[in-house]
Formats: C-alpha cells, structure tokens, sequence
C-alpha cells in the first residue's frame, strides 16, 4: 500500500513551494536538495526530515515578501512550532536552530562568513549576524545543536541550479515512520 504526504506538508508545498526567497532556485528546490543532500550523507531519518522541512516556515508565511520587506520573519521558529505538533524534537528543535547555526558558524568557523551566498549574507544581518561567544557557547550547550550544525552545512549545499533529486513523494514513508500522533 502506498504512503500519501501529510496533508499539511502536500498544501503547504502546492502553495509556496514555487517561490523564491532571495536564491536562484524554488524552495521546494532547495527544501529537497537538502534532504538529498542529507540523506547521500547517511544522516538518520530525523536529520534528513530536518533537512527536508528546515524551511517550512517559509511556506506558511511569505518569505518573497519578508524579504522584499527587509524582515527577519524568524521562519525556523515559525516552522519548528508548527511541525512540533506531527514531529518529535529530534526533528523540529534542529530546525528550530538551523539559523543559529549559521550565527554559530560564522563566529567559530574561520572563512565560513566567506562562503555564505549573497542571500544568506542578507538574512544574516537581518538575523543578527554572528553570534558573540557568549552566544556560541549558548547554543553548542543545546542538546541538538551538532545536528543543526550538519543541517546548515545541507543548507548552503543544497543551493545548485537543475541537480536531479528525489520528489517529495519520495519522501512521504519516511514522514509518516516519524510522525507522532497529533491532537
């Protein structure tokens, strides 16, 4: 029997998965590059879902939009809260922190600010730029803070123009393996 895609993964998908958010590329582009991207690194199931779902808070709220607007829309603490209702923290709080890994890793890697895109050099300065090492210290203390770290590097991989990646059907088995029951 065939698994089907979450309903709210399906519409939200449909509804802004076209859009751009400062890159060349769709998000729904980029969303399943990332979990590609992932997945070819043998990440488990939860990091490849991350992956997939990083920037659903995109979808849900206008990211053309907020970045047309200069604002920062805080679309991983959006997404995060929403999926926390279908998915376990082991999934949602890596997405929850994917953006402080990127302030992480621009105070503690020497020459990652170098290889940010020009997008993701715009969302950094309306996110607050680098962290302070008070900050870095902060967040390497949060339980899933390595696995949000590897999610960001799936990030800023998963940005090329016409790489041939799996749908998001491929997907739907494994969401509904790691789905929780919602209420």
């Amino acid at each position: 029997m065939a698994v089907c895609l979450p309903d709210f993964v399906q519409i939200a998908f449909e509804r802004r998965g076209h859009q751009h958010y400062g890159e060349d590329l769709t998000q729904s582009a980029h969303m399943l590059q990332c979990a590609y991207k992932a997945s070819q690194a043998g990440e488990p199931e939860t990091v490849v879902i991350a992956a997939l779902l990083h920037d659903f808070g995109h979808l849900i709220e206008d990211a053309e939009q907020d970045l047309a607007d200069g604002i920062d829309a805080e679309h991983e603490a959006l997404g995060a809260a929403f999926l926390s209702r279908y998915f376990p923290p082991s999934i949602t709080r890596p997405i929850a922190l994917h953006v402080a890994a990127k302030r992480y890793l621009c105070r503690v890697e020497p020459g990652y600010l170098d290889r940010l895109s020009a997008a993701s050099l715009l969302t950094l300065k309306l996110q607050g730029g680098p962290f302070t090492q008070d900050q870095a210290d902060a967040f390497k203390a949060d339980p899933f803070s390595a696995e949000a770290i590897r999610l960001r590097r799936y990030d800023e991989c998963g940005k090329a123009m016409g790489l041939d990646v799996p749908d998001l059907e491929f997907y739907a088995p494994m969401l509904a393996r790691n789905m929780i029951a919602a209420d």
